[in-house]
């Protein structure tokens, strides 16, 4: 896998813990516990750690990518969840799977403002993410929800718009 495949895992991680922990609402501090902890992780077992090269080049683009993601997504949550529950017919998103919930969240926030990268990726991505964390049928629904959603894009599936536009800057929330 990639370091960006890796960095969304830590994004979902990150994404999912922060449902059950929003008392915390430092993200700064939050972030830099989530990155202590999988620095112990690593530490205790490094064949259970992300299959990220161990240059600290590599490791430091994947959480820069991770915390840009992140911050995104909890930045247009409410924009990312109103879509998500127009194209779930008859389903709310507090109905839906926390982690099936976070990985399209994950997935809409690349569609809408990452136009770095193409939607069908970004797709490709939460349904396996959504397998690996889920199961197979959780990849099917978020496949289906993504797909409706990007059917509305004005936006190349295969393609990145501009892709070498930098990320936007967002601010905090």
């Amino acid at each position: 896998m990639g370091i960006r495949h890796n960095a969304r895992e830590w994004a979902v991680q990150f994404l999912f813990q922060t449902e059950f922990n929003r008392e915390d609402a430092n993200l700064d501090k939050a972030l830099e516990l989530f990155w202590n902890f999988q620095d112990h992780l690593a530490s205790m077992d490094p064949a259970d750690s992300m299959e990220i090269p161990a240059d600290g080049k590599s490791l430091s683009k994947a959480r820069v990518f991770a915390e840009e993601l992140v911050r995104g997504v909890i930045a247009k949550h409410r924009e990312i969840d109103a879509l998500i529950e127009s194209a779930a017919s008859n389903w709310d998103v507090g109905r839906i799977g926390t982690v099936e919930r976070n990985v399209m969240r994950l997935a809409v926030y690349e569609m809408l403002c990452r136009t770095d990268i193409p939607p069908a990726v970004s797709i490709n991505e939460a349904v396996d993410l959504a397998k690996a964390f889920s199961s197979t049928e959780s990849g099917k629904f978020v496949n289906g929800i993504l797909d409706r959603i990007r059917a509305d894009l004005k936006r190349d599936a295969r393609k990145a718009d501009n892709p070498r536009q930098p990320p936007p800057s967002l601010p905090l929330p």
